[in-house]
């Protein structure tokens, strides 16, 4: 029996055509739009608000996602869940390169990102306005001077979030949620703020649909073109409990109580 996502591969999409005719015009507005918002957010403090009102720069750089994601690839968006006011690790499952988007529209974060994503047309440039902190893979002292800035961050009354699978992985359409790297976790031990896991799901017809993720040997740009034409993708991102943490183990038992309440989500949510 086949997938659903292998069946969709196999039927013709006439409708795809016309959706990049309304699409790329809506995705090139915002293109121009984000030159001027990007310095705005660059140049205005940012400060970590208060209960109520959030900083205009984090304001700003979620209302554009939601936009994004909405008007340009057709996303319908749905949260689920209290999210932790304040400073706040959030460490979530890694779906798509539209998870950074994705959360954006919810809460404009601090994300950890491999430093690829710097060198992305639109998306790095992006990124980098909205405070991204880039992690070169492989490299210790990246890794060392990463943690600190999260724990700066956060330590000034920022939200930060990360993929602790540290990559996606996609094989025939099917997303796991792998072990988390654990010495994130550390950051908000240091820095004494609460950890909240996060599950996204994408899914069409009421169905998890696993291919907003790369298809095998897909790049950046292959992507970014198929989803933009793409038909409507349901998009979830779920607010789990926060953890405390635990007598023993530390970090570590950290990292598995979050992999565990995200996997137990997508389980739960299929």
């Amino acid at each position: 029996m086949r997938s659903p996502e292998s069946m969709a591969l196999a039927t013709p999409d006439r409708l795809r055509g016309l959706r990049y005719v309304w699409r790329v015009p809506i995705l090139l507005a915002l293109v121009v739009l984000a030159i001027p918002l990007g310095g705005v957010v660059a140049l205005l403090p940012d400060g970590k608000g208060d209960a109520t009102r959030e900083p205009l720069a984090q304001r700003i750089v979620r209302n554009w996602s939601r936009w994004m994601l909405r008007g340009a690839f057709g996303f319908r968006i749905s949260n689920h869940g209290k999210q932790v006011q304040g400073p706040v690790l959030f460490v979530a499952n890694h779906v798509s390169w539209m998870d950074i988007l994705l959360l954006y529209t919810q809460r404009a974060a601090c994300f950890v990102a491999k430093a690829e994503i710097a060198r992305w047309p639109l998306v790095g440039w992006l990124a980098a306005r909205a405070g991204t902190i880039f992690h070169r893979r492989g490299n210790a002292g990246s890794l060392s001077a990463v943690m600190a800035v999260m724990v700066t961050r956060m330590r000034i009354g920022r939200a930060v979030a990360v993929f602790p699978e540290g990559g996606i992985e996609h094989r025939g359409g099917i997303t796991r949620v792998r072990t988390f790297h654990e010495r994130v976790f550390q950051c908000a031990l240091d820095a004494q703020v609460p950890i909240q896991p996060v599950a996204l799901t994408y899914r069409r017809g009421g169905r998890s649909y696993d291919d907003a993720s790369f298809r095998p040997g897909e790049g950046f740009p292959d992507n970014f073109l198929r989803l933009l034409g793409t038909a409507p993708i349901d998009a979830e991102v779920r607010f789990l409990a926060p953890l405390t943490e635990p007598a023993e183990n530390g970090r570590r038992a950290l990292a598995e109580a979050a992999r565990s309440a995200i996997a137990r989500s997508l389980e739960t949510n299929p």
